[in-house]
């Protein structure tokens, strides 16, 4: 059965725009995609539910989209918890990069969504997609799969939104494919060849920041951000008398870098399965004396997840936090609105405090990260590199922030990984890759870290 409803979004359709498809599993597909939704044809597409989709097609993206989540709260259960996540990450492991060999075979998860392709995932959105080919731009593997296996008549993009990824993310015949790779850095670049993707194919990128964050292309906003927020990470100004004239070449003059109006502010933020949410709490109760103190200002960050507000809202409570300015609930309905949300609170937030997800790659914007547990194969590779450019560093004991934190500002040691961060993480994707889809004009990054 036609879908009448995307039929009629394809109808007439402007110059230099393309189709942004992602899929609603999570936030990091959809935080990829999201700045590139003004580019985007009316609007992003969730490739798993978009208006008209039919039954079959849903019930298979919500199958594996459920067990996701459920297994990813329920690994924090002693002994069966960590049984059965391991049961489910064996399905997208990456396998050890050394020795260099060739790791084309294929892997179950490749063929699991590959066979799901050929019983006819995607075939009916790729079809409506067909009457009016834009560039087609998709932050999910299995999007590009069937755009390709359904012969989709435009270029097909596909932005890797990890620093390591599995052989899933290459199609079963990756010498044979047309899918054109946007990765976030050296490493992804390496792996794909390995997989068996022609180098021609692959473009080095940088993972889509959100451009408000940065300010165009003299990226005035994040230089600006990253000035206000070097002082409350360097309160005792060791790093600024360090490494003065590396301040002064590549961020601003000493001079500039004053005690901002606001505290020292924490954003920590849940994964899209809710997991690990009581470690925020965990935080809120350890350096509750400094919040009331009104020295420290807590963003506990709920995202889309009611359940996961609901938490926050009744812990908060409980502990006489309620009414503080110095702590706020991030908890929107709509993911999109999510975003924007997010990334404002981000530009007055001077530590990030996260698992190891797609906002591993948010350090570009010159924050450090403090990383809870990986959850996954892919969280792994990106906590590796967080540590290789210096700009994450693992959370010790969330029980005891209450001492570890203040030393490490005392050090300067948040402060150089901010700055690390901002010189080294791709800052420039959605820059980058707008100009590949959509001028043909291409500028890699230079990536010097494998890892």
């Amino acid at each position: 059965m036609k879908n009448k409803t995307l039929q009629a979004r394809v109808s007439k359709l402007p110059a230099e725009k393309m189709y942004v498809v992602a899929v609603d599993m999570g936030y990091g597909h959809q935080r990829a995609a999201y700045p590139f939704a003004s580019l985007a044809y009316h609007g992003i597409i969730n490739a798993n539910n978009y208006p008209g989709i039919n039954s079959r097609e849903k019930r298979v993206w919500q199958s594996g989209r459920k067990w996701y989540e459920i297994i990813s709260r329920f690994k924090n259960v002693p002994l069966l918890g960590t049984a059965a996540f391991s049961i489910m990450d064996s399905f997208q492991k990456i396998e050890p990069f050394y020795p260099r060999r060739d790791l084309s075979a294929n892997s179950s998860q490749q063929n699991y969504f590959f066979n799901q392709v050929k019983k006819g995932l995607g075939r009916e959105l790729i079809r409506e997609l067909n009457k009016k080919p834009l560039p087609f731009l998709t932050t999910f593997f299995v999007p590009a799969y069937f755009a390709e296996y359904y012969n989709y008549k435009g270029p097909i993009y596909l932005v890797v939104c990890d620093a390591d990824i599995a052989r899933a993310w290459a199609p079963p015949n990756p010498s044979k494919s047309r899918i054109i790779y946007l990765a976030p850095n050296k490493r992804v670049k390496e792996r794909l060849k390995l997989y068996g993707v022609r180098e021609k194919n692959i473009f080095i990128t940088g993972f889509p920041l959100p451009p408000e964050n940065i300010g165009g292309l003299d990226q005035s906003v994040l230089r600006a951000d990253l000035a206000d927020r070097v002082y409350n990470l360097d309160p005792r100004g060791v790093y600024r008398k360090k490494y003065a004239k590396l301040i002064e070449d590549y961020l601003c003059p000493i001079k500039k870098i004053k005690k901002p109006k606001r505290p020292l502010t924490i954003t920590f933020a849940v994964g899209g399965a809710g997991a690990q949410r009581d470690i925020g709490i965990t935080i809120l109760k350890k350096l509750k004396k400094h919040i009331k103190a009104k020295d420290i200002q807590l963003n506990l960050v709920a995202g889309t997840r009611n359940d996961v507000y609901t938490y926050f809202e009744d812990e908060v409570k409980r502990l006489g936090l309620f009414n503080s300015d110095n702590v706020k609930i991030i908890y929107t309905e709509e993911k999109m609105t999510y975003f924007s949300v997010f990334n404002k609170i981000l530009r007055k937030t001077d530590i990030l405090w996260t698992k190891p997800s797609e906002l591993t790659f948010y350090t570009g914007l010159g924050l450090p990260i403090i990383m809870s547990e990986p959850v996954g194969s892919q969280e792994i590779y990106n906590r590796g590199w967080l540590l290789a450019i210096g700009s994450g560093v693992d959370s010790l004991d969330p029980a005891y922030v209450d001492e570890w934190l203040f030393d490490w500002l005392d050090s300067g040691w948040l402060a150089e990984a901010a700055v690390e961060g901002f010189l080294d993480a791709p800052k420039m994707g959605a820059y980058h890759i707008e100009n590949l889809v959509l001028h043909s004009k291409v500028s890699e990054v230079e990536d010097v870290h494998l890892l």
